[in-house]
Parts: structure tokens; C-alpha cells; sequence
């Protein structure tokens, strides 16, 4: 017989609001799934529930709080470190899907080893379940800087800089995605830099990638530490960066001219080699028509170059 649960009480929302289950079927139903989600039930019964948990989550935020409030999240961590690729692979969609909601990110960043598995997954799953892995990890390091600390410290960035460079077009995203997360805070942009990432960033500044806007966004961040700008450099970003300068989206500009005046502040050579690029005119047209960010960085950045101009005779 069926362990039978308590009744799932409302779950008060973010915004304030309250979600209530209002479908007693459903109730039911994930109670007799999350029952096959322990250890003591076969292979092919976990393989099953976590398939219908994954397809519950995905549709409907009810779903969400109701699966959540009837004891999957800690089931559902505990089988990313399923031998079975089917069973990963389903537990970690299966929590992507239930991030989606606040408290449930909550829930899952609080579950013991919850980030430690995930990395286990992102290391050692099939293509997809890393792929959501590592979406799953977006999800919790978004505007979450103990998340962020926590996933930095995983030793998951090495993982994602590999997923960046070997992952499918969606699997270069998700880690894309993730590692501009993480790039917001100052502690991981080393990690991010000594794993490798530059010249995978600066490779996917091609237009023909699709990735243009993800990967100067995360070279911006980089560029605000010393070994940052040594990576740029050293990998050839600057070419890059003037062509997004001057045929970029109005985003890419506007991290483009962020990461040059980096670059380009107390070094000549990096001032030189600019000038080299012919990044004036686009500079010059940034900032007259730019975001108020991009024209604030474009004017200093005219600034420094015409010091650095007067200072060595150039016109």
C-alpha cells in the first residue's frame, strides 16, 4: 500500500500572490509518482516517473508548486546521480522545469549536494542532460550571488567552458548563458579566464555562430580584470570587438565599447593596435547615435585615443 501524504496547502508566489491546487487529480497522481522516485523502486519505475515529473513540470505553474510541495526536489537530486541515462536525464529537465518558479529555485539550490550533482551531470551526462544542466545552473546563479559563489567554487566552470567549445548550438548557448551569470561576480571571472574561455568567446564573435551579443556581453565582464584583458589581447578579441563595434546590435556596441576602454585605459599598445583596427569612425558614430551607456564609454574612449594620438604625433 501507498504511503498517503498530507494535502498540498497553498504556496504564497514572489509577487505575493497566492497559488492553490485546484486539481485533486493531479495531487494524487504525483504523490503515487514521487513514490517511485525512492531507492528502493526498479530502474524502469524511476525512468518512468521522473519522465512524467519532467512532462508535469513543464507545462503549468501549479504543476510546479505541487510537485515541489509533495517532496520530489530532494528525489529528483539525489537521481542526478543515477547510473541511468534516462533517469539523469529526466531528473535534471525535470528540475530545470521546476525552477522556472522562485520558490522552487529556492528549494533546489537548498538541497543538499543539489549543485554538486548537477556538475556530476554536466560532467558526465548525454548531450541533453548536460545541456539542461547547465540551464538548470542559470537558473539558480540568476541574481543569486551566493548561488553564483557556490557554483564558482563546484569546479563546474571548467565543465561549462568545455560545453561551450564541444556542445551543440543549444548546448554553446545554455553555457553561454551560464557563464555570463557567473562573470557577474568578481570572484569567478579568474576561474572563468584560467579555464579557458576566451578564445572560445572570441570565436563565437563570428556572426555565423549566432552567439554574437552572449559572447562580447561575457568578454565585457572578463575585461574588468587584468588577466581578462591579457586573454582578449593575447587570443586576438580586439578585431572582434571593432567589428561589433561597427556592425553589432545596439547590446553588442554597448559591450564592445565597454570591454575596449578597458582594454585600451593605461595601454598604449592596445591604443595602437586599435587605431590599427580603424575603430574611429565607428566610435565616432556611437557616439552620436548609441545608448546613453555606449556613448558615455565612446566618448571616453575618444578621449583616451586622442591623447594617446597627440602624445605619439599621430593624426
Amino acid at each position: 500500500m501507498r504511503r498517503r501524504r498530507a494535502s498540498v496547502s497553498p504556496v504564497p508566489s514572489p509577487a505575493g500572490e497566492t497559488i492553490v491546487d485546484n486539481s485533486g487529480l493531479i495531487e494524487a497522481r504525483v504523490r503515487d509518482l514521487v513514490d517511485d522516485l525512492n531507492g528502493t523502486s526498479s530502474v524502469e519505475s524511476q525512468r518512468a516517473a521522473t519522465f512524467q515529473l519532467r512532462l508535469l513540470a513543464r507545462h503549468g505553474m501549479e504543476n510546479r508548486v505541487v510537485i515541489a510541495n509533495c517532496g520530489a526536489i530532494g528525489f529528483l537530486v539525489d537521481l542526478l546521480q543515477s547510473a541511468d541515462n534516462g533517469v539523469q536525464e529526466n531528473a535534471v529537465t525535470a528540475l530545470l522545469n521546476l525552477s522556472i518558479y522562485g520558490a522552487n529555485k529556492t528549494a533546489i539550490a537548498n538541497t543538499a549536494n543539489a549543485i554538486e550533482h548537477l556538475v556530476h551531470v554536466l560532467e558526465t551526462g548525454s548531450a541533453e542532460a548536460k545541456e539542461n544542466s547547465a540551464a538548470t545552473l542559470y537558473s539558480l546563479s540568476v541574481h543569486e550571488e551566493g548561488n553564483s559563489v557556490r557554483i564558482g567554487r563546484s569546479g563546474a566552470i571548467r565543465l561549462l567552458v568545455d560545453l561551450l567549445r564541444n556542445g551543440t548550438l543549444r548546448g554553446k548557448n545554455d553555457a553561454a548563458s551560464t557563464l555570463f551569470s557567473l562573470s557577474n561576480f568578481r570572484e569567478n571571472k579568474p576561474r572563468i579566464v584560467e579555464a579557458g574561455a576566451v578564445k572560445y568567446l572570441v570565436e563565437l564573435m563570428n556572426p555565423a555562430a549566432g552567439m554574437v551579443d552572449k559572447a562580447v556581453a561575457i568578454l565585457s565582464n572578463l575585461s574588468t580584470i587584468p588577466e581578462g584583458r591579457t586573454a582578449i589581447s593575447q587570443e586576438g578579441g580586439i578585431p572582434g570587438l571593432v567589428e561589433v563595434l561597427e556592425l553589432g546590435s545596439a547590446r553588442g556596441k554597448e559591450n564592445a565599447v565597454a570591454a575596449l576602454l578597458q582594454l585600451c585605459t593605461d595601454s598604449n599598445r592596445h591604443c595602437n593596435t586599435l587605431l590599427r583596427q580603424g575603430a574611429l569612425p565607428p566610435l565616432v558614430a556611437l557616439n552620436q547615435s548609441g545608448t546613453p551607456r555606449a556613448i558615455q564609454k565612446a566618448k571616453l574612449l575618444l578621449s583616451l585615443l586622442a591623447s594617446y594620438m597627440k602624445m605619439h604625433g599621430k593624426k
